[in-house]
């Protein structure tokens, strides 16, 4: 397919396009207008996603409150995932159940009323497929047409439109079985040509200027190897970057344990709850005695529940100070580290809750049982920040609820065996935390 050299065309003039409308008819009107580009034999005709899903009625209803309309809106996501490849805080990378991975599944909300979301196209091949076969139909030639839309790339800044439809040309151009310039035979080089074209055809589409279809002329004789858009996607066994390989999860394992730090300011970016209870449950993988699950956690989403608990420790605190005989400055300076639980847009007060835990008439065994359940919620707590940190969100633990175990209790009405362990601040971070510098194991590790 490489050619001398091509134009892209825009195609101008097409009305909006609404469920039930006839994209070949629309596109071969605008085409053969005054001012449209013609359609000859050889030509591709590149349509996005969008006009595409909008014929097809792929639209989901988000009318309604701003709460509704974002749970609509996860739930058009999950609709359309068959595995979520990566998460953090509301970004979702997902494979769909076309094989594309992608941000939010497909799922967007440029372009189509405030009121609607666009999802991808059931079949994008066979919506390629349509179109070409309405436009010979109508205009009486034979062209190729690609279903284009908008993709990041890994480890590249930026979008770019790719194919996700495909018919009249083949997706993939297979340089196999050929030789370099030096005479050397190429045994894995394959281009992307349909991807090429969308991208090219982008550049006189836009994003803003309501052109949501081009012509690419000059690409030479076409023929359709019929395998559409699947000749691009990388078969799950072949892709060494799928989340779930060890090399994958290491890497994931070690980079949130490094995330993990104390964080004291927050930005006001308000904190995605799903996101918490997904760390709430990576906690409850901890290990703990005797099949126990000695964890829970009190997330505290009320402004007025915080500010009574708050107000009701700090009284607490300050009275055992004063008891204590520090001088005012020392207690103001004490207190003052109380802060980040008061400007952090949540707070959640992790409880030790220890039902089944035994009881020995041997003190020494009895003070063994209770270090195992604290090392336990040690644990589970250790989980819970690291996993905030996985999502995208900063926390500080901070000790404070140790110390009026009996006020938290009354202020959050919780149950006489839930002994509060500190609290968490939670929120996304407002400066990226400094670089924690690395550790030698050598000076922690003991060999004998």
């Amino acid at each position: 397919m490489a050619a001398d050299r091509i134009e892209v065309l825009p195609v101008r003039g097409l009305p909006e396009v609404r469920p039930g409308h006839d994209l070949a008819t629309l596109l071969g009107k605008a085409l053969i207008a005054e001012d449209g580009p013609g359609l000859n034999d050889g030509d591709v005709v590149v349509v996005t996603q969008k006009i595409v899903s909008k014929a097809e009625g792929r639209l989901v209803d988000v009318s309604g409150d701003p709460s509704g309309r974002e749970a609509a809106r996860m739930k058009a996501i999950e609709d359309e995932t068959v595995r979520v490849v990566a998460r953090r805080g509301p970004t979702v990378i997902a494979e769909t159940r076309h094989g594309f991975v992608v941000a939010s599944a497909g799922v967007d909300a440029s372009n189509v009323r405030p009121s609607e979301l666009a999802v991808l196209p059931a079949d994008a091949d066979a919506s390629a497929r349509r179109i070409r076969e309405g436009l010979r139909e109508r205009l009486g030639v034979d062209v190729g047409v690609i279903v284009s839309d908008t993709f990041g790339r890994t480890w590249r800044m930026g979008l770019t439109d790719v194919a996700i439809g495909v018919a009249g040309l083949p997706a993939v151009r297979s340089y196999v079985g050929n030789t370099d310039s030096h005479g050397r035979p190429l045994a894995m080089t394959e281009v992307a040509d349909a991807d090429e074209i969308a991208g090219a055809a982008e550049l006189v589409m836009g994003k803003i200027s309501r052109i949501p279809a081009a012509v690419v002329r000059g690409l030479g004789p076409l023929h359709d190897d019929y395998r559409g858009v699947q000749s691009l996607i990388r078969p799950a066994a072949e892709d060494l970057f799928q989340l779930g390989t060890a090399e994958a999860l290491s890497e994931g394992r070690r980079g949130a344990l490094a995330a993990r730090r104390t964080i004291r300011e927050f930005s006001a970016e308000p904190v995605e709850i799903s996101a918490v209870e997904r760390a709430v449950a990576a906690a409850a993988l901890a290990p703990a005695p005797h099949h126990t699950t000695p964890w829970r956690f009190v997330l505290i989403e009320s402004a007025d529940v915080r500010r009574r608990l708050l107000d009701a420790m700090v009284a607490a605190w300050r009275a055992d100070l004063e008891g204590d005989g520090f001088d005012p400055e020392s207690i103001t300076r004490r207190l003052r580290r109380g802060d980040v639980l008061h400007k952090a847009p949540l707070l959640a007060v992790p409880c030790l809750v220890a039902e089944g835990m035994h009881s020995y008439p041997d003190e020494r065994r009895t003070a063994a049982e209770q270090a195992m359940f604290l090392v336990a919620m040690g644990a589970g707590v250790e989980n819970f920040l690291v996993a905030l940190a996985a999502e995208g969100l900063g926390s500080a633990w901070v000790s404070s609820t140790l110390f009026c175990p009996d006020v938290v209790r009354a202020e959050l009405d919780l149950p006489t065996g839930w002994a509060p362990m500190g609290a968490v601040a939670i929120g996304h971070p407002a400066a990226p935390p400094r670089q924690r510098p690395a550790r030698d194991a050598a000076d922690y590790l003991l060999r004998r």
